[in-house]
């Protein structure tokens, strides 16, 4: 297992210690002030700046008086991400390229349903890592290698920005846009970042900042055992998405090399665990390859996998990577392999394709370097 612990304090002036604001509980940032001998209020105040309204600077907190405004900017760091590109499909997603402080780069990617078939909803795709150590063969962000993780602040900006940014392009008041729901799928694997990911779903659920509903948030992993039972004992009540992509070891191992040490029984075994142990369902996912995993036969072994199991099944058609020789099957053929899982009683549904366009979807996100 690659050690992804590495400590990258990217929100710190070498010259002097800052606290990154973004990335502190309203408790933590109330402590800091009340030993500048400011009242506990203005914890609660700081707070909701930052989080609820999304200011990008410290002079944006008008119920402050300047001299706690230059208090707070010797004590805390407030440094939005700094876009690089944007871009927009013709579906409508929107794909963001963010630069780090340490010239790094991630992308996050912003989905927009209708409500046609679903509810009327806002989605953020969220990255946890810069690149990704995990090597899956069918993912962009797998063939960047792993550089480092996010840190707490570095996740929720994702958030904030892109939320301020459309606040102030489209001249809205705070309720007026509001991402409704998160899915940790961008680039990396989240439960690499654990106790980081964690934190930041906290600050993003809370009522006084995003309040963003704790059911809407989701969790991907490609299968880190673990972890998964790590979910389980924490008890939260977000969705867990687990990556399956082949019916079984054989061909699990030629496109997901985590499979080498967590074979599907051994995965199967902790999603029933983590299901028995929190009573929630398990969506699990499936990369549709054309003649690798697309047959009927295939489609048989995976239904007698989650047979039984409290989970739905998005099916995903490949999508096109730079270098990379994998294929969708036809619309036929894909909807032959769902209609077939549906028949065996599996929960199973053909995910609504965004942004494939801007290399945006499921498995493109490469941090501008397609």
């Amino acid at each position: 297992m690659p050690d992804c612990r590495k400590e990258f304090n990217d929100e710190e002036p070498r010259e002097k210690k800052y606290f990154a604001v973004r990335g502190l509980e309203k408790e933590e940032i109330s402590d800091f002030l009340a030993k500048l001998k400011e009242k506990s209020f203005r914890g609660d105040q700081v707070f909701r700046w930052v989080q609820a309204q999304a200011v990008q600077s410290w002079a944006e907190m008008t119920n402050l008086s300047v001299d706690l405004q230059e208090k707070l900017a010797s004590t805390f760091s407030l440094v939005p991400l700094k876009l690089v590109q944007e871009q927009v499909s013709r579906d409508g997603t929107r794909k963001y390229l963010w630069e780090l402080v340490d010239g790094q780069r991630i992308e996050s990617v912003l989905l927009f349903h209708a409500g046609d078939f679903t509810r009327k909803r806002t989605t953020l795709c969220l990255s946890t890592q810069v690149g990704c150590p995990m090597g899956c063969g069918f993912c962009a962000t797998g063939k960047l290698g792993f550089t480092r993780n996010l840190t707490v602040g570095e996740i929720v900006s994702q958030v904030l920005d892109l939320t301020a940014l459309q606040r102030h392009r489209e001249g809205l008041r705070q309720e007026q846009f509001k991402i409704n729901n998160l899915v940790y799928m961008g680039m990396g694997e989240p439960l690499l970042n654990l106790p980081v990911v964690l934190k930041s779903i906290k600050l993003l659920n809370y009522k006084d900042g995003q309040n963003i509903g704790i059911r809407r948030i989701t969790i991907s992993t490609c299968g880190l055992v673990p972890q998964i039972d790590q979910l389980a004992a924490a008890g939260l009540d977000f969705v867990l998405a687990v990556s399956l992509h082949a019916p079984n070891n054989e061909l699990r191992n030629r496109i997901m090399p985590i499979n080498r040490q967590y074979p599907l029984e051994k995965l199967l075994n902790a999603c029933r665990r983590y299901i028995k142990q929190t009573g929630q369902r398990i969506t699990f996912e499936y990369v549709l390859i054309k003649g690798f995993n697309d047959s009927l036969q295939a489609a048989a072994e995976l239904a007698a996998l989650l047979r039984g199991m409290k989970a739905n099944l998005n099916v995903i058609p490949v999508n096109t990577i730079g270098g990379r020789q994998y294929q969708r099957p036809s619309f036929e053929d894909i909807q032959r392999f769902v209609s077939f899982l549906q028949e065996k009683g599996i929960a199973a549904v053909l995910r609504e394709e965004k942004g494939s366009d801007i290399a945006g979807a499921c498995g493109q996100l490469a941090g501008g370097l397609e």
